[in-house]
């Protein structure tokens, strides 16, 4: 089971979500969407076009947008 973080640095919910995962000892591979013009690409291309961040996808499907009823959106 595959498990990527998309977020940015910027967002908050980016750093919960991803406590989070840490503190359940969940494995993932996290992308910097702001940062990675080619991770925000696969990020919309797994998503629909998405622009909603922290976005949780496990084996190619979103599994979760935004955290806690909020997100950042990135242009």
């Amino acid at each position: 089971m595959k498990l990527e973080l998309y977020g940015t640095a910027r967002c908050p919910y980016t750093r919960e979500i991803r406590e989070w995962l840490e503190w359940n000892r969940r494995e993932f591979e996290e992308y910097d969407v702001e940062a990675d013009p080619q991770a925000r690409s696969r990020m919309r291309a797994l998503a629909a076009d998405q622009r909603t961040v922290p976005l949780l996808i496990e084996d190619g499907k979103v599994i979760q947008v935004g955290w806690q009823g909020r997100g950042c959106i990135v242009e």
